[in-house]
């Protein structure tokens, strides 16, 4: 069985980082997520609104760095829970919990990927490294030879 989630949207409002009584990091945030049509009668595109929950050191790290508004990636996955309320009613709860969470924004450019946050220990931050650009144009171009002749032995192909 397979119980996956994988959602990019935008945060709703500021993340709310709380801890239980055992000391371990909690944040819930909403996500908006729009959905993949319009509305027929105004045009206008409708998104849902998902719970997220995050725990221990996820929890901390989206609870600094995730903003209102901010583009995010969750992964997870879904899970029901219920409680009696106040009145003695039953209230079913369906939420994501997230392993993973990827800042797809800095909080000053508004387009590119800034960081990701894991739920593994071992997980870094940030990109390092110029992925996208700079150097000569022989090292963009992988086809700057093109039109002259290759040298590879028939023995090095794969068929």
């Amino acid at each position: 069985m397979l119980n996956r989630v994988i959602l990019i949207g935008r945060l709703t409002r500021e993340p709310e980082l709380r801890y239980t009584p055992a000391g371990v990091a909690v944040t819930q945030f909403t996500l908006a997520v729009d959905r993949p049509f319009t509305n027929s009668q105004s045009k206008e595109r409708e998104a849902d609104f998902i719970n997220i929950v995050t725990w221990r050191q996820l929890a901390e790290t989206c609870a600094n760095y995730l903003r209102k508004g901010r583009l995010t990636a969750v992964e997870g996955r879904i899970q029901v829970r219920n409680y009696d309320n106040n009145e003695g009613k039953r209230v079913y709860v369906t939420e994501i919990v997230a392993d993973n969470v990827r800042f797809l924004e800095s909080s000053n450019s508004g387009n590119r990927e800034e960081g990701t946050g894991s739920s593994n220990s071992n997980a870094g931050y940030g990109g390092g490294g110029d992925r996208h650009g700079g150097g000569t144009r022989e090292q963009q171009d992988p086809f700057i030879d093109d039109g002259k002749p290759i040298d590879i032995s028939d023995d090095d192909l794969p068929f």
